[in-house]
């Protein structure tokens, strides 16, 4: 088996191009099972990832060449059900409904049958072409459990492969099992499953299938006739618009389950798919040893604790930011150095351009890149891996509730404390469109160590550290606050963490450094160009003699509403391109690092604060515009200059009164 593109060692003629693939398989399956190896491990380095057409979520896909075939292999979001709360389920069930892949490859963790078999369930429900690989079987040994795998293959009516994706055990195996069962396809000898409810449910799930006959809605009939049971709100709307007697008819005969149970009918459904999948998983699995506490569950005792588990997780976030920062640093510095050593020293107006513009942008914007991007998505990788990531989105949950997001929102706002880029980006860890925005705009708000230095080199050396420690506690005031108000007036509601603790791991380095490559790949092709141009053009304005006609053209809203010195105009214009450059800026300004001497204690509080609220730097609205587009860019970016005004302008005055 090889990857597609390696034809001098296969030997084989690439036929992908300029045709279709020979086979199509899609992953797919709950988060935290192993597909993301079984994907490495068929694609290797042929992978692209993009974002699917539409939509912000994530597609990797690969290629590969087996036995002379090619195969379009596609990795499918984590989820746990093919409804639609979330962007992930909907692009998942839309692609597996309307039959894109030949084989759907369900994943499944073989030590939570009974859990992974309820996303089985609704698999079979739309009669899609599937293969069970029965994933982490080492790990069930190790655990005491023994499955019956000829059995779980008979009960599910569907091939089973056994796998340990971590050694590419198995593996080989549900590619030619893939391949068969498309033979089958072809041959027309493949069954619908076998797989049926409670009576009371099948009954009226056969009515809907015969008074849905001839449908061209493109869906498998089976599936949509429970959909219109559950009252799914998509579907619903769909059939309606074609067929409005058919909702009345689903609607009667939902009606009829709910009275019969005593709960609503999608509830009963639910609780169907669990009864079939536990009786499933109790048939075919035996403990064969009696289990004992692993170190993971050990730890879990404190690590989930109300009280110590949220020391643990500080100490650990601390831990990462300090290890983020201080390598950023080193790396910056490094690079920087490394540059510099080579300045011409340039002069004239066009070698200024080249190198003050060009050659720094693009420094700096690889120094961000390797500095804090990629161990970044390094130690996300490690965490995710690991197991140890759900653990901390579950502790911050309820606190982040507040302002209508959930705990995996900690992260990249966490994160922000280093540097608001890899914040940006951080935030795709989030659901929907509307929650990674929301995450995306209050994580850019989160004070960087580029303003940090602003804050601690200005208020925090001329004015004392208690004065800075409060000026941090009022900016997270402000983000809680319009994080509150986001949440309120942004169409959309927030979605809610329903979420498992996966089993400790040991994590794949391969798989941690290839999702890393492949997110920061994306952001040197599409980020690092933008942070060039930036540098370019404010280089250029300051050469041409244009920045000090915009501080003039700014000084009724730095002087008359903020309060400020007209030359701090220019400090927020080059603040832009890099914050820290403010406060080395106001230096040469002042002609002073006494910066007492030209700014009152009022001015500092009052510059400090639309630093803080301002939007951080032309790499962070460059990764905005990557995540969200060009508009939801400049919305926050326009959002967040328009607060740092109102609110610096409000604290002037305020502390005028005061002070």
């Amino acid at each position: 088996m090889n990857q597609c593109g390696s034809c001098k060692t296969c030997k084989q003629p690439c036929h992908i191009k300029g045709g279709k693939p020979d086979l199509t398989i899609a992953l797919a399956g709950n988060a935290n099972v192993g597909k993301s190896v079984i994907f490495n491990q068929l694609t290797g380095l042929e992978q692209t990832i993009g974002n699917w057409p539409g939509k912000t979520v994530e597609r990797a896909e690969g290629l590969l060449v087996h036995h002379n075939k090619t195969i379009r292999v596609i990795d499918l979001p984590g989820i746990y059900s093919l409804s639609t709360y979330s962007m992930e389920e909907m692009v998942s069930r839309e692609y597996i409904a309307k039959g894109e892949p030949d084989v759907v490859v369900n994943v499944l963790d073989s030590t939570s049958l009974e859990r992974n078999l309820f996303f089985t369930m609704q698999l079979l429900e739309m009669n899609a072409p599937l293969v069970i690989a029965l994933n982490q079987m080492d790990i069930a040994r190790k655990k005491g459990l023994k499955i019956d795998v000829r059995k779980l293959q008979a009960r599910l009516g569907v091939p089973v492969v056994a796998t340990v994706a971590v050694k590419g055990k198995g593996v080989h195996e549900v590619v030619d099992a893939s391949l068969g069962l498309e033979q089958k396809k072809k041959a027309g000898k493949t069954k619908a499953s076998s797989i049926r409810y409670g009576l009371e449910v099948e009954t009226r799930i056969e009515k809907l299938i015969k008074k849905l006959e001839g449908h061209k809605l493109g869906y498998p009939s089976r599936w949509l006739a429970i959909k219109l049971l559950e009252d799914d709100r998509e579907i619903t709307k769909l059939v309606g618009d074609e067929h409005p007697k058919m909702v009345q008819i689903a609607s009667e005969l939902a009606s009829e389950i709910t009275q019969m149970h005593g709960e609503d009918c999608s509830v009963v459904i639910t609780s169907e798919r669990y009864a079939v999948a536990s009786r499933i998983a109790n048939e075919v699995q035996t403990l064969t040893s009696p289990k004992k506490a692993s170190f993971g569950e050990s730890f879990d005792r404190i690590g989930l604790h109300p009280v110590w588990g949220y020391v643990v997780s500080f100490f650990i976030l601390v831990g990462i930011l300090a290890v983020i920062s201080l390598f950023g640093d080193f790396v910056i510095g490094a690079i920087e150095g490394a540059f510099e050593s080579a300045n011409p020293g340039a002069t004239d107006f066009w070698s200024q351009i080249f190198w003050n513009g060009g050659v720094v942008g693009f420094y700096g914007a690889i120094s961000v890149a390797l500095g804090f991007i990629l161990p970044l998505f390094l130690i996300i990788g490690v965490l995710e891996d690991s197991g140890y990531l759900p653990r901390i989105a579950f502790l911050m949950d309820r606190p982040l509730h507040s302002i209508g997001l959930h705990g995996k929102a900690c992260m990249p706002m966490m994160l922000g404390l280093g540097c608001s880029v890899p914040a940006v980006l951080g935030s795709r860890i989030m659901e929907t469109r509307r929650d990674r925005f929301i995450t995306a705009f209050l994580a850019t708000m989160v004070p960087c160590s580029a303003r940090m230095v602003v804050v601690l080199g200005l208020v925090g050396a001329f004015m004392g550290v208690t004065w800075a420690i409060g000026l941090l506690f009022f900016e997270f005031a402000i983000i809680a606050v319009v994080g509150r108000a986001l949440n309120r007036f942004l169409p959309g509601r927030p979605v809610g963490l329903i979420m498992e603790m996966p089993k400790y791991k040991r994590p794949v380095p391969g798989v941690v450094l290839a999702q890393a490559w492949s997110r920061i790949r994306e952001f040197i092709v599409m980020a690092v160009p933008l942070i060039i141009i930036g540098s370019l053009l404010i280089e250029g304005m300051a050469l041409m003699g244009l920045l000090q006609p915009f501080s003039d053209m700014f000084s009724p809203i730095t002087v008359a509403w903020l309060g400020l010195p007209a030359f701090t105009g220019i400090l927020f214009i080059f603040g832009v391109l890099r914050k820290e450059a403010a406060l080395i800026l106001l230096a040469t300004v002042a002609g002073t690092t006494n910066f007492s001497t030209v700014l009152t204690p009022i001015q500092m509080l009052v510059f400090s604060i639309v630093l803080l609220l301002y939007i951080p730097c032309v790499a962070t609205i460059a990764a905005l515009r990557q995540e969200f587009g060009m508009k939801s860019a400049l919305a926050i970016t326009i959002g967040e200059i328009g607060l740092a005004t109102v609110i610096g302008g409000l604290a002037y005055r305020i502390l005028d009164v005061f002070m």
